[in-house]
């Protein structure tokens, strides 16, 4: 998985280049995908997550993280997807709420912002949680994934 990682001027969270290379390579493995895979990962604060989500979810509050698949196929859309190159699109991680929700769930922030990172690339990979039974695939994937992890 090749992922273009954005954090601004905060070298805080330039840790999280190297956790989440090491979250999407598990995700490969787990899901044994071919190694073509290239997304976008961007830290943001709260109040730039909140314009994101009432712009393009219309919902008008703070989310953790929002992601843009971009091999939903939508009729008169180029497609992205080529045997070389798959873009899977764009995740966009809130740290402000990373960090408050590490706090009322008692996980570290790392745990946090890698949990965030490996929901984003799931609904990136198109899995969703809408329905029970798709929930439950997905929150497998997701235990399994972070099995064994000391964050």
């Amino acid at each position: 998985m090749n992922i273009d990682f954005y954090c601004g001027e905060n070298i805080e969270f330039s840790k999280f280049e190297d956790l989440f290379n090491y979250f999407g390579k598990k995700i490969e493995k787990e899901l044994n995908l071919k190694d073509n895979l290239f997304l976008e990962v961007n830290i943001i604060n709260n109040e730039e997550i909140h314009k994101i989500n009432l712009e393009y979810r219309n919902i008008d509050r703070v989310t953790d993280v929002i992601s843009f698949a971009f091999n939903d196929h939508v009729d008169g859309e180029i497609s992205l997807i080529s045997p070389e190159i798959n873009f899977l699109g764009e995740i966009f991680i809130s740290s402000e709420r990373a960090k408050e929700q590490a706090k009322e769930i008692g996980n570290s922030f790392e745990r946090e912002m890698c949990f965030l990172f490996v929901h984003g690339c799931l609904h990136l990979l198109g899995y969703d949680h809408m329905k029970p039974e798709d929930e439950e695939i997905m929150f497998g994937i997701q235990r399994k994934i972070f099995e064994g992890e000391n964050l």
